[in-house]
């Protein structure tokens, strides 16, 4: 069975949603992809929806809603987008931060550098689950986020 990796951030509208997309696109053989938050919003950043369809063909608003954490099925890894605030606590194996700003209200340019640092991150991730960096054995209940 695949590992379920949640990406994780406030309003699950934006950075966590291309996380999901991406890996969706680029993992899906390795790991299964979810986003959520603690608040919704209505839709997702339209930004975000523009650059990942430019970008990679995704179309984000057919694909994917905003949800929230009890949205989503128990998670194997959390990855955190970089969001700075206190989250509920959530099982999973491994829990990581990407540490990544919000693109939300600046340009394209900065939308780009995003989406294409969560495709090296999600890549990346991908390659550590195939090299086994996350054995079920080393369960723990990862700390709030």
């Amino acid at each position: 069975m695949k590992p379920r990796v949640g990406f994780i951030c406030v309003h699950n509208s934006c950075r966590s949603q291309m996380a999901e997309a991406l890996g969706t696109l680029l993992a899906a053989d390795v790991f299964e992809s979810y986003s959520a938050g603690t608040h919704v919003k209505p839709a997702i950043n339209a930004d975000a929806v523009r650059i990942i369809r430019e970008l990679y063909g995704v179309d984000m608003a057919r694909t994917q809603r905003s949800k929230l954490l009890g949205d989503i099925p128990e998670l194997d890894i959390v990855i955190t987008m970089g969001c700075n605030v206190d989250c509920p606590m959530l099982p999973c194996k491994h829990r990581e931060d990407w540490g990544l700003d919000d693109p939300t209200g600046q340009s394209d340019e900065v939308f780009v550098q995003t989406a294409r640092t969560i495709e090296a991150k999600v890549r990346e991730l991908a390659r550590r689950i195939e090299a086994g960096e996350f054995k079920k054995e080393h369960s723990v209940k990862c700390p709030g986020i």
